[in-house]
């Protein structure tokens, strides 16, 4: 697919992806999610690419969905909103939390609505100090969708999920890292440098124990103690079986760097 709304490029081991219609805020079109989700397929599909960083061109990260690209003439019927998410939203919100490899998120501007969600449903995300977090979809009459209504609680606890959701703030970069919404919050002029740096590092680490970490980690939002420790024994018992373990063990005993390849 050639790309006209986003950047993929690939460089030792890792994708980088930006979103690539800055004079509207990088908002989603249809066409910008389907070649959204062919890039992240590809980075699923590919074993030589071992992290994700995904990005935004210009002064935002991502505004959520264009309102132009579903914009209706008076006494035309309401698009189906709940198609539009089924098709395009979960499919990537899916994609990115079940890829088997780290995706990181470096929010350099506002995100806003679904642009806020699908950063938040990275496994990894920082941010400038400039940029900001807005759930907007309440000044629509909307909800938050996009695994919006799942991370929020998770992330915030159940009280400021329904104010953020139901207020809509403004949230800065330094409050989403005091609320555990973010893991960091960057000097502007350092946010791609630290984040390629930050990526190009997780490329070169045992990334297969990485998958079966994310997948224990959102196991246990509905398993029980017994069952989580259960699914602990099993992924260890295949994270065991894993040549970067090997490696790792090796490089301890022999006293030298390991050199891990994912599998």
């Amino acid at each position: 697919m050639d790309y006209k709304n986003i950047r993929f490029v690939v460089e030792a081991g890792t994708a980088f992806i930006t979103l690539n219609r800055p004079e509207a805020l990088n908002s989603f079109t249809v066409e910008m999610h389907l070649e959204f989700r062919d890039a992240l397929t590809r980075c699923a599909d590919d074993q030589s690419i071992r992290c994700v960083l995904l990005t935004g061109e210009g002064r935002g990260f991502c505004a959520g969905q264009d309102l132009n690209d579903r914009a209706v003439a008076p006494g035309e019927a309401s698009p189906d909103l709940g198609d539009s998410v089924a098709k395009y939203y979960n499919p990537v919100v899916r994609m990115i939390t079940s890829m088997e490899k780290p995706v990181i998120c470096a929010v350099n501007g506002v995100a806003a609505g679904a642009g806020a969600n699908i950063a938040l449903a990275c496994d990894i995300v920082i941010a400038a100090r400039s940029a900001s977090f807005i759930e907007s979809f309440c000044k629509l009459g909307l909800i938050p969708d996009s695994g919006g209504t799942w991370h929020l609680p998770r992330l915030l606890g159940m009280a400021r999920a329904k104010a953020v959701a139901m207020l809509g703030p403004k949230i800065s970069a330094e409050q989403a890292k005091e609320w555990g919404m973010i893991w960091d919050v960057i000097d502007d002029d350092q946010l791609v440098e630290q984040s390629r740096e930050m990526a190009t590092t997780l490329a070169t680490q045992p990334t297969k124990g990485f998958a079966f970490t994310k997948q224990a980690l959102y196991a246990s939002a509905t398993n029980t103690l017994d069952e989580q420790l259960e699914l602990e024994k099993e992924l260890m018992r295949a994270a065991g079986q894993t040549q970067d373990y090997k490696a790792g063990v090796d490089a301890f005993m022999n006293k030298r760097t390991p050199e891990f390849v994912g599998r």
